[in-house]
């Protein structure tokens, strides 16, 4: 499921009000399990969601991506929650986490947290907290789990400026990654671009070559994807004729990958 637990506003700022909505999400993870539905992709992103300055910014044989720059928005006023800490923010998570990890142990559902987009911190007054490898093996360390770990979305990953082949094996190694997101961008957390899968900053056959090399066998996903030219954009990032796109390279990257693991084997 995805994205899991949307009603959670009161519960990531720590406001009264906020045990109705951790009920609720404990509510939904046993109802997941019952369900044989074995993961939630979620996040810890106050008030508003993943969001960017333009969701029509030129790209490649006429199509449009969505970018960020933070200098539009570093001015930009407080939201009507008002200022939201990221020390509230932590607070709020160990909170949540010790209520609901529990409940997703016993239904045997895994909680796959998703980084925040774009991982700076704050935007319009609004802290982030999960922008960096570190804040990631903090939050994961709160609450050590097998039914806690991560949403291994590349984009975001990359935007924060680190080698995704190194992050894949830093969190694979405790066996945290439950979920990917196979997308890439150019640019910093101050300024970005979301790509084709083929013309972003990390090579992406090394990263698929690495899910092969660690054991991954979750889901994988393209996620955002560019609008491709005589598409509408009516759901930027998530049109069809660049998520077809996104997929065929998907899967062709991943046989690769496998034809090639299988060759040095054979030799």
């Amino acid at each position: 499921i995805e994205t899991g637990f949307p009603w959670l506003d009161l519960t990531k700022r720590g406001l009264p009000g906020r045990d109705e909505e951790i009920e609720k999400a404990r509510e939904a993870i046993t109802n997941m399990g019952a369900a044989n539905i074995p993961i939630s992709c979620w996040n810890w992103m106050a008030v508003f969601n993943w969001t960017r300055t333009s969701t029509t910014t030129p790209a490649r044989g006429g199509a449009k991506v969505t970018s960020y720059d933070h200098s539009l928005m570093k001015d930009a006023p407080l939201t009507a929650a008002g200022t939201v800490t990221e020390e509230q923010l932590w607070d709020a998570l160990k909170y949540f986490l010790d209520a609901v990890v529990p409940v997703a142990e016993e239904a045997g559902v895994q909680l796959a947290l998703h980084p925040d987009d774009p991982p700076i911190s704050p935007i319009r007054g609004i802290g982030r907290i999960m922008t960096s490898v570190d804040a990631y093996q903090k939050a994961l360390d709160l609450y050590p789990s097998p039914n806690h770990g991560i949403t291994m979305c590349q984009g975001s990953f990359s935007t924060m400026g680190v080698n995704i082949p190194e992050t894949i094996r830093h969190f694979a190694k405790q066996d945290k990654i439950f979920f990917v997101h196979f997308r890439d961008v150019e640019g910093t957390p101050e300024k970005f671009v979301e790509t084709f899968h083929d013309l972003g900053q990390t090579d992406m056959f090394e990263a698929m070559q690495t899910y092969l090399d660690v054991g991954f066998e979750g889901p994988m996903r393209p996620d955002h994807v560019p609008t491709l030219e005589g598409e509408q954009n009516l759901t930027p990032g998530y049109d069809v004729m660049g998520r077809l796109y996104a997929l065929g390279y998907l899967r062709g990257l991943q046989e690769a990958a496998i034809k090639v693991r299988d060759k040095e084997k054979a030799a």
